[in-house]
């Protein structure tokens, strides 16, 4: 019998500690996890490899967050991106919506365990 394949999350962020916490919390949830800080790797990444979630931040160094769900519609990606951000404002929200968000959250009103059960409900 095969062995139940881990669901592979690709996360962009460029705060470090964060990026590796969420990590560190994913792979211990059974996830396997690639993780990056610049949207324009993040397009590299997920144009070579098949990814269950991206969970993005939108401020990032060269492509943003923004352009990278653009980027995701564009070259017809199937992928669901759950967007993590200090911006707050409703047009934020919406706008990453309209471009293909699944969920959002706000990092400085979300804890980590949050994001990792947003995370799960999205994927399992």
């Amino acid at each position: 019998m095969k062995e139940a394949t881990k669901k592979k999350i690709l996360i962009l962020e460029d705060e470090k500690p964060l990026a590796h916490a969420l990590e560190l919390k994913l792979t211990h949830e059974g996830f396997e996890v690639v993780t990056t800080d610049n949207g324009e790797m993040g397009i590299s990444i997920l144009e070579k490899e098949k990814f269950d979630l991206v969970l993005s931040d939108l401020i990032m160094p060269g492509v943003d967050g923004f352009s990278l769900l653009e980027a995701i519609q564009t070259k017809k990606l199937k992928v669901p991106v759950i967007v993590m951000t200090n911006l707050n404002q409703e047009e934020d929200k919406k706008r990453a919506f309209d471009l293909g968000a699944v969920d959002f959250f706000v990092k400085s009103n979300s804890t980590l365990s949050e994001i990792v059960e947003g995370v799960k409900k999205k994927i399992s």
